[in-house]
């Protein structure tokens, strides 16, 4: 059996309450993290996300596919205990965001970028106070320092639980302003992950759908948007 499966020994999963947050029992027992801390979430919500993964299975559990509760034990062992770390590497994005790095040709694509792409960093600059530069190509273009430590500050007021689902949000799109805007409901779940794949969608228009490409795209999606449910139940 694969350290992900686990045979299934429990009959009933069950909500706990208590000053601390909500817990998870399966019978008896309490469940805990791979560090052996106490599993507990922030809100009934998250807490009832993590219960139906554990009630759904018979026999073999698998753990690689229950996402809810991978998402908690890395909050609880890893971002808990090192918070500024975790929100200083998601903030770097803020330095190297996608929507400020532009195609220079051809201008149909050049056209299509700004269309997706400057209503959202006007977005930030007026809303987010976090005005950003933009340049064509790949090479780096310097961000005002008081811009990225603006976007950074979000981060920061947020719950570990969601900074946990925005490293994922972000990480999927490349984009923090992008992550922003979703959670603050600015752009919907739709128009946030296309706004992420414009050049890949130009691409496909330009030379025709790759099997695997709408595959792994497929499923970039799916992660992104139980990255946002997660963000919201937590």
């Amino acid at each position: 059996m694969t350290p992900s499966l686990k045979k299934r020994f429990w009959k009933d999963v069950t909500i706990t309450q208590s000053d601390a947050g909500f817990g998870i029992q399966l019978d008896q027992h309490h469940l805990r993290t791979p560090e052996k801390a106490m599993f507990i979430v922030p809100t009934q919500a998250l807490a009832e996300m993590v219960r139906d993964e554990w009630d759904a299975p018979e026999g073999k559990v698998d753990l690689s596919v229950m996402h809810a509760t991978r998402i908690t034990n890395a909050t609880i062992d890893t971002i808990t205990v090192n918070t500024q770390t975790v929100v200083d590497g998601i903030g770097e994005y803020g330095g190297t965001d996608l929507l400020c790095y532009r195609a220079d040709s051809p201008e149909a694509l050049v056209q299509r970028q700004a269309a997706a792409w400057d209503p959202i960093l006007a977005w930030a600059a007026k809303e987010l106070n976090a005005p950003l530069n933009v340049t064509t190509g790949v090479m780096y273009v310097a961000q005002p320092d008081q811009s990225v430590a603006q976007l950074k500050s979000k981060l920061q007021d947020m719950n570990p639980f969601q900074i946990a689902a925005m490293h994922d949000l972000v990480a999927i799109s490349g984009s923090l302003v992008l992550a922003l805007a979703l959670v603050a409901n600015h752009l919907t779940l739709e128009q946030a992950f296309a706004a992420s794949r414009v050049d890949e969608h130009w691409q496909k228009e330009q030379w025709g759908a790759d099997e695997d490409a709408e595959i792994k795209e497929a499923a970039k999606a799916k992660e992104f948007e139980f990255a946002l449910k997660f963000y919201r139940a937590s």
